[in-house]
């Protein structure tokens, strides 16, 4: 299978990424990535002065990512001796995300332009006019400029028209949750959080709304390229963000919930995945457009003879409408064909709603 991806003169093996966070802080870790099968990297985000940030910072569950991480906690003159050395042996190509306002720009962007292949600019703590900061950043530089917007947002396509015009390149979609509140039960308290308490929230738990976004832009924008960000935690999420809209996706709160490897194992499933559903390329993906319709029959569940007997379907219905038999038996006058079976059967044996 052909992963590759072409964009703004720059070629991906693959268009899996890593997002800017703990998982690309400084150069020990990017070079671990480099080395990875990833199809390219971005840095932490960068500014003039390393971030102070209040610990314990980062708490996951299975489906989601609590942080009250800043930017980078490393200065400018840190970066500004590593991403040389970055760029020595890099491998693939090399976005670099910096912040946050107009005057840290001024003196950031001069100074990492000539290691970037391109730059993401995080606008998540940034108040201040969105077409002044994106007329200053790109003023400074002739490298593509991605622009990562917050999930809060409340007119994301004025956003992407106004970015647009000023001259980024392109759009993130977008950053993590928040603001929430994560409870330590057994003290009464919480367990971490800002000076106000609040954490930020990302993760799987979160894919469905980057995907309505990113869909939701692209069929307003047809040709601007478009980074997906939020909730990749396999091969079938970078290929479903890809359908939506995407020309290249991020990942990173799966790879801090199950470890780095998570990387590859994504990265290695991509072939096989897009075999099991018969898509030849990436690049014939990005432009297949995505049916803004339900194509499930939705006819009454059938139970093929791949069934194991593990009953899901039966502790799962919310009508009671299976017996506990082997393999169980459908009241059809109970059924009302939502589904539900069929989207939990871990052996993929129900038939009939969803397909």
């Amino acid at each position: 299978m052909n992963t590759k991806v072409n964009l703004l003169g720059l070629t991906f093996e693959n268009p899996v990424l890593p997002a800017s966070g703990p998982l690309t802080e400084g150069l020990p870790n990017l070079l671990n990535l480099n080395d990875s099968p990833l199809g390219g990297l971005v840095t932490k985000t960068i500014s003039v002065s390393g971030a102070v940030v209040k610990k314990p910072c980062i708490v996951a569950t299975k489906h989601m990512v609590f942080n009250t991480e800043l930017w980078s906690e490393h200065d400018l003159e840190y970066w500004t001796e590593q991403l040389p050395r970055l760029v020595e042996k890099k491998k693939k190509p090399i976005g670099v995300s910096v912040g946050y306002t107009e005057e840290q720009l001024r003196i950031v962007i001069p100074a990492i332009e000539e290691y970037a292949d391109f730059i993401e600019v995080s606008t998540h703590y940034n108040k201040a006019s969105l077409e002044a900061l994106v007329k200053c950043i790109t003023s400074m530089t002739k490298k593509p400029v991605f622009i990562k917007m917050s999930p809060h947002i409340d007119d994301d396509l004025h956003f992407v028209e106004t970015i647009l015009t000023c001259g980024a390149s392109g759009v993130v979609a977008f950053n993590s949750f928040g603001p929430g509140i994560v409870i330590d039960l057994k003290n009464r308290a919480l367990l971490l959080g800002n000076e106000d308490g609040h954490s930020w929230i990302s993760g799987p738990a979160i894919k469905p709304f980057a995907l309505n976004r990113i869909a939701k832009i692209r069929r307003q924008f047809p040709n601007m390229p478009i980074i997906g960000c939020g909730g990749v935690e396999t091969a079938a999420d970078v290929l479903e963000m890809i359908l939506a809209g995407a020309d290249l996706v991020q990942m990173l709160s799966a790879a801090l919930i199950g470890g780095r490897e998570a990387y590859a194992s994504v990265v290695d499933n991509l072939g096989k995945t897009m075999k099991d559903n018969e898509i030849e390329s990436i690049e014939e993906l990005r432009n297949t457009m995505l049916e803004r319709k339900v194509m499930g029959k939705g006819g009454y569940p059938s139970i093929t003879e791949r069934c194991i007997g593990c009953q899901m379907c039966v502790k799962v219905c919310p009508f009671g409408a299976y017996d506990n038999g082997m393999p169980p038996i459908l009241d059809k006058s109970k059924c009302i064909r939502c589904g539900l079976c069929e989207s939990r059967c871990i052996a993929n044996a129900i038939e009939g709603v969803l397909t």
